[in-house]
């Protein structure tokens, strides 16, 4: 079993990366429980790849370093993406590269489990997690878990974070060892590639099947 964490943090060290890696060493243990070897951890950092997801937008196609983050991430049973709060959004770093990825592959987070978490200066930005992280997921068909984890600068080593941590991770941990998970999904049946919302009737056609008669002549 393997979870993909991905980091959009900028510094070195980054609060950003060790929110994911705080939250992967407790749902690696509890994904594959009772066994006791845990869960294959693969830690993406998106500022090492900043230029090759500039370049994919230019060029067309993933540099390879992108093309194996890409691979990583679509063969994974399941997700902790992480980001910075910047202008009380996900950065654009984060945004960019789930953008390229569903541009190269619509479909690689369809069923996959997510868990959403970002860092902040401030807990005013906490509703990023709603606001923000969580639509983007939904509508790459993500399945996000319902406890996001929000870290402002005052929340570590305060009370409350690693409760947030606890509950997100176990939340993920039952995903991806359950049937929504790739973990268990039966074999022989794949996810849906397309959906209602793909099938779109033109709007002139809408407003011709809406059109009232005209008069009938006069006799």
């Amino acid at each position: 079993m393997k979870l993909v964490v991905v980091s959009a943090g900028l510094s070195v060290p980054s609060s950003t990366r060790l929110l994911g890696d705080r939250l992967a060493a407790v749902v690696a243990p509890a994904a594959t429980a009772p066994e006791p070897a845990p869960a294959d951890v693969r830690v993406i950092e998106l500022r090492d790849l900043a230029v090759e997801i500039a370049h994919t937008f230019t060029n067309g196609f993933p540099a390879p370093a992108l093309a194996d983050a890409f691979a990583e991430v679509a063969s994974a049973d399941g997700l902790i993406v992480v980001t910075p709060v910047f202008s009380a959004s996900y950065s654009g770093l984060f945004k960019s590269f789930f953008d390229a990825l569903s541009v190269t592959d619509e479909d690689a987070l369809a069923g996959k489990p997510v868990l959403i978490a970002a860092t902040g200066g401030t807990a005013r930005h906490s509703l990023v997690l709603d606001h923000a992280l969580r639509p983007l997921f939904a509508y790459l068909k993500a399945v996000v878990v319902p406890t996001g984890v929000y870290a402002a600068s005052e929340d570590w080593g305060a009370e409350g974070l690693d409760a947030r941590i606890g509950r997100a991770a176990t939340e993920l941990a039952a995903l991806v060892a359950g049937p929504a998970g790739t973990a268990g999904r039966p074999a022989g049946r794949p996810l849906p590639k397309r959906d209602s919302f793909e099938e779109v009737t033109p709007f002139a056609e809408r407003l011709a099947a809406l059109s009232v008669p005209g008069p009938s002549p006069a006799p």
